[in-house]
């Protein structure tokens, strides 16, 4: 029995209660039941964040790059010694299924790897000689206050996108997490605490949309990051315009999953569960939209539904079940009025989800089982949106090319995956799939910590994206240094004149 969680803001090193007074319920998804309160800060609250944030920026900065990697090593070493404790923080408020939970905790632990590779990637670049005894250099240096907005289907992947790369070259952040899962930044944060990291480096404040517009016009702030939907990350890109602040946005997604004649169906079946019903279909790279060759598309249906009606559904922390809940009653209905839309739009509902047998939970959680569409076209509703649940819309294509235009002339742009053996299929859709992220027989295309992570098109606002060398990239600026190196026995005596004096240059010569 978990005990009332009261979660607090961390700023400059302390845990504070929210001055205003405001506070959220924090509940169960898996029971319904309120197991805590998550404060909504006021503008001053936040302000107080990115104020300690700037004062522990130069002291920080300044720290030399080997004894800001061991704060990133011994941050993996934490989480590897505390990965049971902040799955279950996962699995309790976000009610993500707590073999998915530790799932989770490991690829960050994995994104840390590849964060404690900074001192390789953030070097810069010399020129020699480009002038008379002139040198040129490239240096990347950090800028100062980040602030990121996290989303409650994946609080630790995305506090491993952020924060790690951050605090690594040099900045300092402030950290809102979802108000729907706090808990995992509460742990991960005492954790932070734990390693020594110097107080303001890291803070965290809950709230909503107030709490994030307050950054907009802060002179404390360079930039803002966020995971979320299209239109909230088009909102924060307008106010942080207006600002001047550099962004990181990354939007929503509907992604497809192609089926070839000649796809291995026992692996394609095994991996659309996992992609389409795992989380309960609250992931970014969740696929929901499968476009199948007309060759096998009976033979396809039939296995999908099979296999999707022994989806057993039930509470995140019984090991023995598949699927946990949706994050909120609210999400619930928003869901069941897709399949509503759908069944309006005249695609035949195959499998519904709602109301499904739930094992051993309460019967208030938020469960909705796995639903299955087919005869599904397009231009139709549930093919055109991101529901974010376990939705799958089954459609039919005639071959290859119908399927990369449906992938085309849909507005998002975030993932899609083929499934064939045949390597002139693999190579093109590879090369016209538009989207930001591919992947061949597989059924979730999230590239390793090594490589960048994001969309094109409607999925990502602007152009940067998270993890690897993308993420050294943004959270630093290039600085230009353009040095004339003086024999200093020479004293000021002046350098031979190398063109013609009636030509005169902008640049140092």
């Amino acid at each position: 029995m978990t005990s009332y969680i009261k979660i607090k803001n961390h700023i400059n090193g302390q845990w504070l209660d929210e001055s205003n007074g405001q506070y959220e319920p924090l509940k169960n998804p898996s029971t319904g039941s309120v197991i805590g309160e998550v404060p909504i800060s006021s503008e001053e609250t936040s302000r107080q964040a990115t104020a300690a944030a700037a004062e522990a920026f130069p002291a920080w900065s300044a720290t030399p790059l080997p004894k800001r990697m061991n704060y990133i090593f011994d941050m993996q070493q934490a989480m590897k010694d505390n990965l049971e404790m902040l799955a279950e923080a996962i699995a309790i408020d976000q009610a993500k299924h707590i073999a998915e939970a530790r799932g989770e905790v490991g690829r960050v632990i994995e994104i840390l790897q590849m964060a404690c590779s900074i001192p390789a990637t953030i070097q810069g670049e010399t020129v020699q000689g480009i002038a008379n005894n002139i040198n040129g250099r490239l240096i990347k240096a950090p800028l100062g206050v980040f602030c990121g907005v996290a989303p409650f289907n994946f609080p630790a992947l995305v506090f491993g996108w952020f924060i790690p790369f951050a605090i690594g070259t040099g900045n300092t952040f402030v950290y809102k997490p979802s108000t729907e899962s706090p808990l995992f930044m509460q742990k991960m944060m005492q954790l932070l605490v734990d390693i020594g990291l110097p107080d303001g480096v890291v803070n965290i404040v809950h709230g909503d949309r107030e709490t994030v517009e307050a950054w907009y016009e802060d002179d404390n702030v360079a930039g803002v990051c966020l995971v979320g939907s299209t239109p909230t990350a088009k909102a924060i890109a307008e106010g942080c315009g207006r600002g001047g602040k550099k962004t990181m946005l990354l939007g929503g997604a509907k992604n497809f999953l192609v089926a070839m004649e000649d796809a291995p169906m026992d692996l394609m079946i095994e991996n659309i569960l996992m992609s389409g019903y795992g989380s309960a279909g609250q992931r970014c790279l969740a696929v929901s939209n499968i476009a199948v060759v007309s060759e096998i598309y009976d033979e396809f249906v039939e296995r999908l539904l099979e296999a999707s009606k022994n989806i057993t559904v039930g509470d995140a922390m019984n090991p023995d079940v598949f699927m946990g809940p949706v994050i909120s009653a609210k999400a619930k209905e928003r869901i069941q009025n897709y399949i509503e839309i759908g069944q309006n739009e005249g695609a035949t509902l195959a499998l519904d989800g709602r109301n499904p047998d739930v094992a051993d939970a309460n019967k208030d959680g938020y469960f909705v089982g796995p639903t299955v569409f087919t005869d599904v076209t397009p231009c139709m509703q549930i093919a055109r949106e991101e529901i974010f649940g376990p939705v799958l819309s089954v459609m039919k294509v005639g071959c290859i090319n119908g399927a990369l235009r449906m992938i085309k002339n849909h507005e998002m742009g975030n993932g899609a995956v083929i499934f064939t053996q045949n390597s002139y299929y693999t190579e093109k859709f590879i090369n016209e799939a538009d989207v930001g992220m591919v992947g061949v027989n597989v059924g979730i295309c999230a590239p390793h910590p090594y490589l960048p992570f994001g969309g094109i098109k409607g999925s990502l606002v602007g152009n940067n994206k998270v993890q690897g060398k993308d993420a050294v990239d943004f959270f630093t600026q290039s600085k230009v240094a353009t040095v004339r190196v003086v024999d200093p026995k020479a004293g000021n005596a002046t350098p031979a004149a190398t063109a013609d004096s009636s030509v005169r240059s902008c640049v140092a010569s």
